[in-house]
Order: C-alpha cells, then structure tokens, then sequence
C-alpha cells in the first residue's frame, strides 16, 4: 500500500458516474491505495439489480456504445477489478434501509463488503481523499 486512502461516495447508477467512479477506484487500487467505494441510493439499488453503470439515457448510451469500441472496460467489470486488488465495497445501513434492501441479503450476495453504521463511515474519511459521484 502506498498509504494513501480514496474514498469514493457513489449516488448515482448510470453509465457515466459509475465509469467515471469506478475506473478511479481501479487505478488507484491498482497503484497500491486503500480504496472505498461508498454506495448510497441510485447507485446502491442499481448494483443490488445488477444494473450499475448501465446507461440510463442516450447520451449515456452512445458513450457505452464508443467504450465498448475502444475495448473499455465496463463499470461492474472494474468494480469487480478492484476488489479483487482489495478495494472495498460498503454502504451505511440507514441508507440500505431507505432504499429498501435488506443488509444481509446485500453482503450474502457478495455486492458489498459491508454494512456499516455512518460513523464508521465517516472515520474512514479522516485522512483520505474524497470523491463523490
């Protein structure tokens, strides 16, 4: 590890956040830092569906459709990359109740890493650099 801690606050499910967001975590996890991925709302239902980072709009859906002519990787594929590298994947447990998923379930699933209360949350924030999406 290279000492450095991102944490990345994920909202919103479409193509271009959860590229933008995730191809982040991606290369910084694989440059050796602690990465999280904080999933909230939009982004946490989307990835309990297993839509994440699908295109929402048409403008999203042209931008898919140009990455996957450049050979991009899609956003659940480097999700899955960077956890595999030791990036994390977490939601506070008031937010998976607001959006109507059951915490057992999500972590079951292997969607998440854990459900944690926001405290912790915000603890990992001390010494880290944030990004929101």
């Amino acid at each position: 590890m290279s000492g450095s801690r991102l944490v990345i606050f994920l909202s919103a499910g479409g193509y271009e956040a959860a590229w933008q967001a995730t191809s982040l975590g991606l290369t910084a996890a694989a440059m050796g830092d602690d990465v999280v991925f904080v999933f909230a709302f939009d982004a946490l239902r989307a990835l309990s569906r297993g839509t994440f980072g699908k295109p929402l709009t048409e403008r999203e859906s042209a931008a898919a459709t140009r990455g996957t002519g450049l050979g991009a990787p899609v956003p659940l594929g480097m999700l899955a990359d960077a956890r595999s590298l030791g990036a994390r994947a977490l939601a506070c447990d008031t937010t998976v109740k607001l959006c109507g998923l059951v915490p057992a379930e999500l972590l079951e699933q292997g969607l998440l890493d854990d459900v944690t209360g926001l405290p912790d949350i915000w603890k990992l924030t001390g010494v880290a650099r944030l990004v929101s999406f």
